[in-house]
């Protein structure tokens, strides 16, 4: 029987004590020491090569942290979701975003049933019609080609498509561009709707209920658009849903034929390797949307299969849990040095927060530690010029994973070396950092006077001793970026599991989007709401009397 409570397990109280000793303990101190530490705390498998040996470990840690794991049943918790068993403990369903990308096509049950036909159904459906757009075979109203696709979703069925379709950029048809509606804010809509042709635009509505406000708001403007340039009758030439809900498919206008099923085993934030990634296949090709479902299965078995001491995603996860809950740091970053991977953070943002910004457990009890960290990020070297002053010199110590290609798709003169030189630069200058003593010895032979050594030398130094991780691979394709994004989603489970959350429900969501249904009557006429506070009352007349 495991311990449900982390926080009691022996583990987690050896881990307590290891910490206290070894808080003081500096990394370059630990390389100087072990000229083989960087071989001991590496990965490398098949396209991804991690180095995590700039981290505050030496192996009694590693050790320690993989026993927590065990302690917390995480290895049975692995083969339950890979059987299909029902994790997600709260809405009793079982997460099955692993099936979508199940490559060997192996049996995987729900309730009783082989759940594999019906996603290669929808694969197959999904490459026909891709190709038939990317050809030129299902055409627009007036017999023009729909270059133009318009992804209209939020949450999961926007921010997984914008992310992929943005990194594999270099693989879109040249005639296909791509756009996305997701914020209800007006000027989103309006910014696409000015770019596009009416003739030549395709949208997809992505909505498993059809009812999502925000998404159907959206929709229901461009519906309106295309009415206003083509008639009535284009919807249908325009228009697909990616949903369950075929009565309100059919109302809006769309083809039934052009609706593409996903399940209820499937979470928002896992959802691009199913039909919500319609978009993703029309800009690349269904190949390469095959190759990023290999790229994540490949993670997929590496996470099922290897031992903990080696599995690339329980190594983040651990590593995360080490600082969130012994070092007491609740926040890390998450930095691509690659243009195209530059929606990556965002991604991962809901990844990791949806999931795992719970403060209940599976068992009701409210939780007596950290779950889910704060995650930010961009894209490198940009934001060497924003947030990494905080992260070199600030009193908030956090962790970071560089992301780097070692080949560019635009190897232009010395662009990607310098590239590689700083993410290189920067792991080695946050694990090293800069002595007062040294920081002196360069301002006087930058000719400074003793006073202004004296005064200068705590501004140029570095604490250093800030970890890292660094994610090699050797080009991003979709090969690759199936990898990366399965790493982090197995990150994020084992991250819940260790907490004895369920990471795969959002309630959170629900409470404000419950009070803004109660707060638009208000807005849009007389109704005045029973039980604001002061403060909302006295925003919502001050915003009337403005729109006035």
């Amino acid at each position: 029987m495991f311990e449900r409570k982390v926080n009691k397990t022996k583990a987690w109280k050896k881990l307590e004590s290891h910490c206290k000793h070894f808080r003081k303990v500096q990394m370059k101190d630990l390389f100087d020491i072990d000229e083989n530490r960087a071989d001991k705390f590496r990965v490398n498998l098949d396209a991804v090569y991690l180095d995590y040996s700039k981290n505050r470990i030496n192996e009694r840690t590693m050790r320690l942290l993989m026993s927590l794991a065990r302690d917390c049943g995480l290895e049975e918790k692995i083969k339950a979701m890979f059987r299909g068993d029902k994790i997600n403990v709260t809405e009793k369903r079982p997460v099955l975003h692993i099936a979508l990308r199940n490559r060997a096509n192996t049996p995987i049950y729900v309730d009783g049933k082989n759940v594999m036909p019906q996603i290669n159904e929808v694969l197959a459906k999904m490459k026909k019609f891709s190709d038939a757009v990317r050809f030129g075979e299902f055409k627009g109203q007036t017999g023009k080609k729909l270059t133009n696709i318009v992804n209209i979703g939020i949450g999961g069925s926007d921010l997984g498509p914008v992310m992929a379709c943005e990194a594999l950029r270099k693989y879109w048809a040249k005639d296909i561009n791509c756009y996305f509606i997701s914020n209800i804010d007006g000027t989103a809509c309006a910014e696409v709707l000015n770019k596009v042709d009416p003739e030549t635009t395709l949208f997809i509505v992505a909505s498993k209920t059809f009812t999502t406000i925000e998404t159907l708001t959206n929709a229901r403007t461009c519906r309106k658009w295309l009415v206003d340039a083509l008639g009535e009758h284009a919807v249908a030439k325009h228009f697909v849903a990616l949903s369950t809900n075929r009565e309100e498919v059919e109302k809006f206008g769309i083809n039934p034929e052009n609706m593409f099923e996903f399940w209820n085993f499937v979470g928002g934030r896992y959802s691009m390797w199913s039909a919500i990634g319609l978009i993703i296949a029309i800009a690349v090709g269904f190949e390469n949307f095959e190759r990023l479902l290999d790229g994540a299965h490949a993670m997929d078995q590496h996470f099922l299969n290897t031992d903990l001491e080696h599995n690339i995603p329980v190594i983040l996860a651990m590593l995360g849990i080490w600082y969130n809950n012994f070092y007491g740091i609740h926040r890390y970053a998450v930095v691509p040095y690659d243009q195209y991977l530059q929606y990556v953070p965002a991604y991962l943002q809901q990844l990791d927060m949806e999931s795992n910004g719970k403060f209940v457990s599976v068992d009701a009890d409210y939780v007596k530690y950290a779950t889910g960290p704060v995650l930010f990020g961009g894209a490198g070297t940009n934001v060497q010029h924003s947030f990494f002053q905080l992260i070199h010199q600030g009193t908030e110590i956090v962790p970071t994973d560089f992301i780097v290609p070692a080949i560019s798709h635009n190897e232009i003169g010395e662009h990607h070396e310098i590239l590689l030189a700083n993410v290189l630069a920067q792991g080695e200058a946050l694990m090293r950092g800069k002595t007062i003593k040294e920081a002196a010895e360069e301002l006087k032979k930058a000719g400074k006077s003793k006073e202004e050594i004296s005064y200068l030398k705590k501004f140029k130094s570095f604490e250093g001793n800030r970890p890292s991780n660094t994610i090699v691979f050797k080009k991003i394709d979709p090969y690759t970026l199936g990898m990366l994004i399965a790493m982090y989603e197995h990150k994020v489970f084992v991250q819940g599991v260790v907490w004895n959350i369920d990471s795969f429900d959002q309630y959170g969501v629900e409470l404000g989007k419950q009070m803004a249904l109660s707060i638009l009557p208000e807005l849009q006429g007389n109704a005045y709401g029973v039980g604001h506070d002061s403060s909302t009352n006295s925003l919502i007349s001050l915003i009337k009397r403005l729109r006035k």
